[in-house]
């Protein structure tokens, strides 16, 4: 069984994914200006803003008062996530025991998303597609740590695809950093006896509440797409579906390297393959020429603080990343802080040394990998498309 994250670690691990979810989720906000609709954006209007917005929105500003309340707007929404956070661990481990803290970091990253996101399809029908992802959250991670690396493997590319085609056909809102993430820490986390036990309640109360959420937000969608047309539409030739096939691929397979290496901490490089794996290639050589740098800049501040600071103060580091990620607009920072947190729990695991090793050899191995496998991906699918027949339009 895994070893469960300290308290403090959980709370360092629930903010940095939660600020993941929100800098991506709410980047569709960043549009939004000085005024909406002829009128000054409300309190609650301005806090939906991602830090890219919130920063060009200060930035855009020329009175000093109204820049003031947009500077103490943006500073309200970081401490207010990571109040939110510490409130959200402790009353999941109070209620669910320490060991599924993490289940309320999945539920807290679904809320997040599902108040905003649909599916593409009626609401009703979204309802069942929340079911299937949970449905999923709760087995797939389970079984997959019942079984030798390769079997799992298969079990991923399942379980990793059906997440894909359930909750990502809105490209634009990155689902996928929700649904996959959620999976693959539940994974990394794994408990079992009554732990799990107490892991399938939690989970299912979250769903209960992120149904109620989902369905209070979006119930006047005009969608006449149903759950099966998810299915029916499946096209290996469109560029969507090509998508959910290369990151399930590209996620399942790092697992499987890193299992069969014996290496620990297998689900870092499957996030690190996650985030670099976006739709477009262009993008994704992109944000891989990020992700390996800057996790290894992360991690050599990481190490400096690790050495300057006294241990009683260890447990804040991942504390101080979350805050950094929160201000921080652009992917390449919100690495680095991202990276405090990780290594703030593996450090007490492997030691600073082994952790900081660990940690920079899975993210440079992903993101390379990445790369390759979506190049050879791509040579497939253009191999495929000129012998396939055409499709009707």
């Amino acid at each position: 069984m895994m070893v469960m994250p300290k308290f403090f670690d959980l709370i360092c691990l629930t903010i940095r994914v939660a600020w993941g979810i929100v800098c991506s989720t709410l980047t569709i906000n960043s549009f939004y200006e000085k005024r909406k609709g002829g009128k000054f954006m409300t309190f609650y209007q301005e806090l939906q803003l991602s830090s890219t917005g919130s920063k060009e929105l200060i930035k855009k500003t020329t009175d000093p008062k109204e820049k003031r309340r947009h500077i103490l707007i943006y500073n309200v929404k970081v401490y207010l996530v990571v109040a939110f956070c510490f409130a959200l661990v402790t009353l999941f481990s109070a209620v669910f025991g320490s060991g599924n803290s993490v289940a309320g970091v999945v539920v807290l990253l679904a809320l997040l998303v599902l108040r905003q996101a649909d599916f593409g399809i009626k609401t009703t029908h979204g309802l069942l597609c929340i079911a299937g992802i949970f449905g999923i959250l709760i087995i797939g991670p389970r079984f997959t740590n019942t079984l030798a690396p390769i079997p799992a493997f298969f079990v991923n590319l399942v379980f990793i695809m059906l997440l894909m085609i359930l909750g990502c056909h809105n490209v634009i809102m990155s689902n996928h950093s929700t649904f996959v993430l959620g999976y693959l820490l539940l994974q990394g986390y794994d408990v079992t006896g009554e732990e799990y036990s107490m892991r399938v309640i939690s989970l299912l109360i979250g769903m209960a509440i992120c149904m109620a959420v989902f369905y209070k937000n979006q119930r006047n969608r005009p969608y006449r797409r149903t759950f099966l047309d998810l299915f029916r539409e499946f096209n290996l030739h469109s560029a969507r579906n090509w998508w959910y096939i290369r990151l399930t691929v590209m996620v399942s397979t790092a697992l499987l390297i890193m299992s069969l290496l014996g290496l620990p901490r297998a689900m870092w490089a499957g996030i690190a393959c996650m985030s670099v794996c976006l739709p477009f290639s262009s993008d994704l050589v992109a944000r891989a020429k990020l992700r390996g740098p800057y996790n290894i800049l992360g991690s050599l501040i990481f190490v400096v603080l690790y050495i300057v600071l006294p241990k009683s103060m260890y447990p804040y580091i991942g504390i101080i990343g979350g805050i950094g990620v929160g201000y921080s607009a652009g992917y390449a920072w919100q690495t680095v802080f991202n990276t405090f947190g990780a290594l703030s729990i593996a450090s007490g695991l492997f030691g600073m040394t082994g952790a900081v090793v660990l940690r920079i050899g899975a993210n440079v191995f992903a993101s390379i990998y990445t790369v390759l496998v979506d190049k050879v991906l791509n040579k497939i699918f253009e191999w495929t498309t000129q012998i396939a027949p055409k499709y009707e339009s």
